[in-house]
């Protein structure tokens, strides 16, 4: 990865297109698991993404031999789509982009009004 492609982005969205042209190969109920584990995801990237990566594709290759396999994507996911999702990013209760946020406007505050304060 060169410079270049960190700072555009450019190699986050030729592996992306990859995996969509992987996942367009799946039968249709895998296709539709896909889409649910981008959007549940999603929430844990960090601002560019390139933490997820390594999950996605981890996530489809599951996919993919599963489907390869004859199973259903109900027997590899079970109904709780969400919960894997949550699984993959480090358990439930992970810190997502929105904790990581909060924190930073706490401790922006704290600062602040401890400097109003002293």
């Amino acid at each position: 990865m060169t410079f270049w492609e960190t700072i555009t982005g450019s190699d986050l969205t030729r592996e992306y297109k990859a995996f969509e042209v992987r996942a367009e190969a799946l039968p249709a109920d895998y296709q539709e698991a896909w889409g649910q584990i981008k959007l549940h995801l999603t929430p844990y990237g960090d601002f560019t993404g390139r933490n997820l990566m390594p999950i996605l594709d981890g996530a489809l290759g599951l996919l993919e031999e599963t489907a390869a396999d004859g199973q259903s994507v109900h027997e590899v996911l079970g109904g709780d789509i969400k919960g894997f999702c949550a699984a993959l990013a480090g358990g439930e209760g992970s810190r997502d982009y929105r904790d990581r946020w909060r924190e930073q406007l706490n401790r922006n505050v704290a600062r602040k009004l401890g400097r109003l304060g002293g």
